[in-house]
């Protein structure tokens, strides 16, 4: 069964941190470029990061960068997201997804949701003092 798995949300402080992970099973992760959204109460989800597969720039929300960094592991089949200094605007809950094959994350291009699938489940950032 094709699965993905957040994990390492949770509530913190203002100027806190936190790393996300993103398990997967059934499936295998090298060949695909990973993203990360998150979706507030209200909002829509956006994306906030980005890693290819293999060569590249990640990409980074405007919000986000110099704050957060996204990271993969082939062997342990997962894909993180460190967040430090954060901020109560943060505060939503957050997936990861899988893009098409072929896709290619570009620091310069914004992630849209249609171009991913094979959602997690979420979870939970709260960053409240």
């Amino acid at each position: 069964q094709v699965q993905l798995v957040e994990s390492g949300g949770g509530l913190v402080q203002p100027g806190g941190s936190l790393r996300l992970s993103c398990a997967a099973s059934g499936f295998t992760l090298d060949y695909y470029a990973i993203g990360w959204f998150r979706q507030a109460p209200g909002k829509e989800r956006e994306g906030v990061s980005c890693i290819s597969d293999s060569d590249g720039s990640p990409y980074y929300a405007d919000s986000v960068k110099g704050r957060f960094t996204i990271s993969r592991d082939n062997a342990k089949n997962t894909v993180y997201l460190q967040m430090n200094s954060l901020k109560p605007e943060d505060t939503a809950v957050y997936y990861c997804s899988t893009a098409s094959l072929g896709y290619y994350c570009s620091a310069d291009d914004e992630i849209e949701v249609a171009d991913f699938g094979s959602w997690g489940q979420g979870t939970q950032v709260t960053v409240s003092s």
